[in-house]
C-alpha cells in the first residue's frame, strides 16, 4: 500500500476505488511513470460532492446550477487538473471539432504557408486541425487517411501525394466532407481549390519570352504529380504561340524540392544556348540558382531564372526570384472556408471548382539577354 499512500499523500484524498488506483499506480511505477493520474467527471463529481451529470452541465453549460455548485465543480476541476474527454464529446454529439489536413511533404514551405492559412481559419472557426505528413508516398498517406477517419474528423483536406488510385476508393464510402487542395485527384468527387497551373507556367514563360528570351529551358516536376504536366503544357503553349523553339533535350524532371533543382542545373546548363530557365516551382528555381552562383554565373545577366508558387522565401534569397502564384496562405483560408461551408451544408451538392487566378511577382532574377551570356560557357 506504499504506492497507494503516496499518491494520496501527493493529492490529499482518494477519489476511485483503491484497488484501482494500487494497479494504476503499479504499472505507472513500473514504467518509471510519476505523473498523477489522469482524472475523469466521476472524481471530478466526488470531489465537489455533486453527481457526474451535475458536472456534465456545468462543463457543456446544458442546464442551470446553482452559483454554489458551480464553484465547488469549478474548483474540483481545477485542483485535479482535470480535462474533459473528447471522445466522451464526440459520442455524445456526433462531432469532434477536428479536421483532418493530409499534406504531401510538410518540409516544403508551399505547404507551411498554406496549413497556416488553413489552421488560422479553422481556429477561428472554433475547429482543431490535425496534420499529418505523406511525405509523397501513396501508401503512407492511406494510412494516415484511416487514421484521421478513425478519429472521426468532421471535415478532411487533402493535398494529394499524386496519382493514388487506392485514396479514391478510401474515401469514397467515408461521408465526410472534404476538399482537394492544388492537386487534383483522379475518381474523387469532391470540392477543388486550386492556381491555374496551366495559365501560372505560360504566364511565368511568356514573362521571359517577353524580355527576348528565345531558348527558354524548364526543369519539369515529377512525373506523377498532376501538377506537373499542367505546368509543362503552359510552358509548351507559351512557347509554341511564340514561334520559339521546344526541345525535349531543354525539359529536365524534378521532385519540387530545391536539391532536384541543384541536381536539375548541372545538367541543363551544359546547352550553352539556353538564356533562361521555368522552374516548375520556387524551391526547384532557388536550388538551380545557388548552383549558379557557385559556379560564377551572374543572374540575370548570363541566365534569367523564374519560379512557380510565390512562397515568402523568394522575397528574401538573393538574387530574389521572379514567380508566379498567389499568396498560399490566402489559398489555405480560401480551402479552409469552402470546407467549413460544405460541413455546415453537408456533403450532398454540386460538387464545386475554385480555380484560383495566378499573378507574376517581378523579382531580380530575370531580365532581357546580354551579348555576356555567352561569357558562362567559355
Amino acid at each position: 500500500m506504499a504506492i497507494l499512500e503516496t499518491f494520496k499523500n501527493r493529492v490529499g484524498f482518494v477519489f476511485a476505488d483503491p484497488a484501482t488506483i494500487k494497479n494504476r499506480c503499479t504499472s505507472w511505477a513500473a514504467r518509471g511513470i510519476v505523473a498523477t493520474p489522469m482524472a475523469t467527471i466521476k472524481d471530478v463529481a466526488a470531489l465537489a460532492g455533486v453527481s457526474y451529470t451535475t458536472v456534465s452541465h456545468v462543463i457543456n453549460k446544458s442546464r442551470p446550477v446553482s452559483e454554489k455548485v458551480r464553484g465547488d465543480v469549478e474548483a474540483a476541476i481545477r485542483r485535479l487538473n482535470y480535462v474533459p474527454s473528447a471522445v466522451a464529446r464526440s459520442l455524445k454529439h456526433q462531432a469532434t471539432s477536428t479536421i483532418g489536413l493530409l499534406v504531401s511533404n510538410s518540409t516544403n514551405p508551399f505547404f507551411a504557408e498554406l496549413a497556416r492559412g488553413i489552421e488560422d481559419t479553422c481556429y477561428r472557426a472554433g475547429y482543431t486541425v490535425i496534420l499529418c505528413n505523406s511525405d509523397d508516398a501513396p501508401e503512407r498517406q492511406q494510412t494516415y487517411l484511416r487514421v484521421l477517419l478513425e478519429k472521426r474528423i468532421d471535415g478532411l483536406i487533402i493535398c494529394s501525394a499524386g496519382d493514388d488510385p487506392g485514396l479514391a476508393d478510401q474515401v469514397r464510402d467515408a461521408q465526410v466532407p472534404m476538399i482537394i487542395v492544388d492537386r487534383a485527384v483522379k475518381g474523387m468527387n469532391a470540392d477543388l481549390v486550386q492556381i491555374d497551373h496551366l495559365k501560372g507556367a505560360y504566364i511565368a514563360t511568356r514573362h521571359l519570352l517577353e524580355l527576348r528570351h528565345k531558348c527558354i529551358g524548364c526543369i519539369a516536376g515529377p512525373a506523377f504529380a498532376t501538377v506537373s504536366a499542367e505546368r509543362l503544357e503552359g510552358y509548351k503553349k507559351a512557347l509554341t504561340e511564340a514561334g520559339a523553339p521546344f526541345r525535349p533535350e531543354w525539359v529536365v524532371e524534378g521532385d519540387f524540392t530545391a536539391e532536384s533543382g541543384y541536381r536539375s542545373a548541372r545538367k541543363l546548363l551544359k546547352k550553352p544556348e539556353i538564356t533562361a530557365v521555368f522552374a516548375s516551382n520556387d524551391l526547384m528555381g532557388i536550388g538551380l540558382l545557388r548552383f549558379a552562383t557557385e559556379h560564377g554565373i551572374r543572374i540575370p545577366s548570363q541566365l534569367s531564372v523564374i519560379g512557380f508558387d510565390g512562397i515568402e522565401l523568394t522575397k528574401y534569397f538573393f538574387p530574389s526570384l521572379t514567380t508566379v502564384g498567389q499568396s498560399i496562405r490566402k489559398q489555405g483560408e480560401i480551402a479552409a472556408s469552402a470546407l467549413i461551408d460544405r460541413m455546415r451544408k453537408g456533403v450532398e451538392g454540386r460538387v464545386r471548382r475554385i480555380l484560383i487566378d495566378p499573378e507574376l511577382s517581378i523579382g531580380e532574377s530575370t531580365g532581357a539577354p546580354t551579348p555576356f551570356v555567352r561569357s558562362r560557357h567559355e
